[in-house]
């Protein structure tokens, strides 16, 4: 057995470790109370938050969403170390790739690392759709790049055309140690949002298809590239799973509500609302691939959290209900919890 090969076994007992550690899946559980949340205060350690996110400093007035912890089933969640993240991490990339999703994710690791080392020195640039957030220090670099929808969009006489079966985007991405995609909300997008006239599938071009269908084939692009570029031995890569929107309160039992006026989770460990279309779809591309990826799989537990999203609270006026993103402090900080979890359990190889 070659090098890679045994990494790659490597690799996925590891993640098998982190997902059933002695019979415990991290991923299902519920939230519950705990007065030590949450991990950093937005307005006083974290002036660099986006103001989308900073649901506190735009005005909200209730803090219960803010002091809850996910408890495993059957297991403890490791506590979220940044000084021991930022050491054992030193001189690595790690880059997040997708759409705003990913940006809030990004965000709230970036914050949890600054408020961890305070003193360590920072800087944080923005080129185009490229960030990068740099412990100079550690040589620890925390990049974002944003890329809704993974495969291309191109311009063209007949309009701009999403390609489903091209990735040429994909080389500004082998420089990272760490991977971290995301892609399924910006598929959803109609009329004035929606950022392509038509969609090219082989050598078919239409003006629309099944948006879930037109995801699993994007989705199946990536995951080639990924089998085909990527060496296990130098890359690790995650999958963020699919964050929910809490648009239709009567998914829960709010018939005709939605996220607004929401200040407690649900108790769990089920959605009422059942599992999540795209979720299915990615865990379906997921187990294809023939490279380990590791699935942070967000959804339940993320779905739980109808009190998390920003609602009227995300740019600090009352016009827009923002049921999609999530509040910093809040539930991302949990996604990072997990994906520290996970880095721990494979970072002898990183």
């Amino acid at each position: 057995m070659r090098g890679s090969e045994i990494f790659v076994a490597l690799f996925l007992l590891a993640a098998a470790a982190v997902h059933q550690a002695h019979g415990c899946d991290y991923f299902e559980g519920r939230w519950v109370a705990d007065s030590s949340y949450p991990l950093y205060d937005a307005s006083s350690s974290c002036p660099f938050i986006e103001k989308e996110f900073n649901c506190l400093g735009n005005g909200r007035p209730d803090q219960l969403y803010l002091r809850y912890r996910w408890q495993p089933s059957r297991c403890l969640l490791p506590r979220f170390n940044g000084g021991e993240f930022m050491r054992k991490f030193r001189r690595k990339t790690i880059m997040f790739v997708g759409d705003s999703l990913s940006l809030n994710q990004w965000q709230s690791l970036t914050c949890m690392l600054h408020m961890s080392v305070p003193q360590a020195t920072y800087t944080l640039t923005r080129i185009g759709g490229l960030s990068k957030f740099i412990f100079p220090e550690y040589e620890l670099k925390i990049m974002f790049l944003r890329n809704a929808f993974l495969v291309d969009i191109i311009g063209t006489r007949m309009g701009r055309i999403l390609k489903l079966d091209s990735i040429e985007t994909a080389n500004t991405w082998k420089e990272a140690d760490v991977l971290v995609f995301n892609s399924w909300h910006w598929w959803l997008h109609t009329g004035r949002k929606q950022p392509w006239d038509l969609i090219q599938d082989g050598e078919g071009t239409y003006k629309d298809m099944n948006r879930v269908v037109a995801f699993e084939k994007g989705l199946t692009t990536w995951a080639r590239w990924v089998d085909q570029n990527v060496d296990p031995a130098k890359t690790s890569v995650f999958f963020q799973g699919v964050s929910p929107d809490h648009s239709d309160g009567s998914l829960w039992g709010k018939a005709g509500g939605n996220c607004g006026g929401e200040t407690r989770p649900l108790g769990g460990p089920e959605y009422p609302g059942g599992p999540h279309p795209a979720e299915v779809t990615v865990e379906r591309v997921l187990q294809r691939m023939r490279k380990p990826v590791y699935l942070l799989n967000i959804t339940t537990l993320s779905q739980l959290r109808k009190d998390g999203h920003p609602s009227v609270y995300g740019h600090g006026g009352h016009n827009d209900m923002d049921c999609s993103h999530w509040c910093l402090a809040g539930v991302p900080d949990t996604w990072n919890e997990l994906f520290y979890a996970a880095l721990l359990s494979n970072n002898q190889q990183l």
